[in-house]
């Protein structure tokens, strides 16, 4: 593991917790509503938050041709995290195509950690896009917890 945070065993530091903007559209509405949840976490000093805002990413439109930087600094950010918020939309009933690319290109060190979702959109309010979800991050034997 090449994470510079030490094992969560230790309880004297704060919990690392990733906050994930899922959607990269223009006119998106989870960059507003992340900046309200990590204000809100602001004073929390048993939280240190690192947004992962997937539209600031340069991540490769195509598998198979190697990591470039941007890959490499995701994965070492996931890796680091000891637990995660996604920020997704619901687009088509499901989550965004940006968000999924970005759980491939990293896949291993997602592995038991658990996942947490905020979802808005839709007339369910984002529901079918993190049912969608649990399965992918089950499948990374990553936790999703309500």
């Amino acid at each position: 593991m090449s994470s510079n945070i030490a094992p969560r065993d230790r309880l004297d530091r704060p919990i690392g917790l990733a906050v994930i903007v899922a959607s990269t559209r223009e006119g998106r509405r989870g960059r507003a509503l992340t900046d309200w949840l990590v204000a809100r976490m602001a004073d929390r000093p048993d939280i240190v938050v690192d947004e992962i805002d997937l539209d600031d990413l340069d991540l490769p439109t195509r598998f198979g041709f190697g990591a470039n930087a941007a890959v490499e600094d995701l994965r070492r950010r996931v890796d680091e995290a000891d637990a995660f918020l996604v920020v997704t939309p619901e687009y088509n009933h499901s989550y965004p195509a940006s968000l999924k690319h970005a759980i491939d290109f990293v896949k291993d060190p997602w592995k038991r950690k658990p996942v947490g979702f905020v979802s808005y959109g839709g007339v369910s309010g984002g529901l079918r896009a993190v049912e969608h979800l649990r399965g992918v991050f089950n499948e990374l034997h990553a936790h999703g917890i309500r």
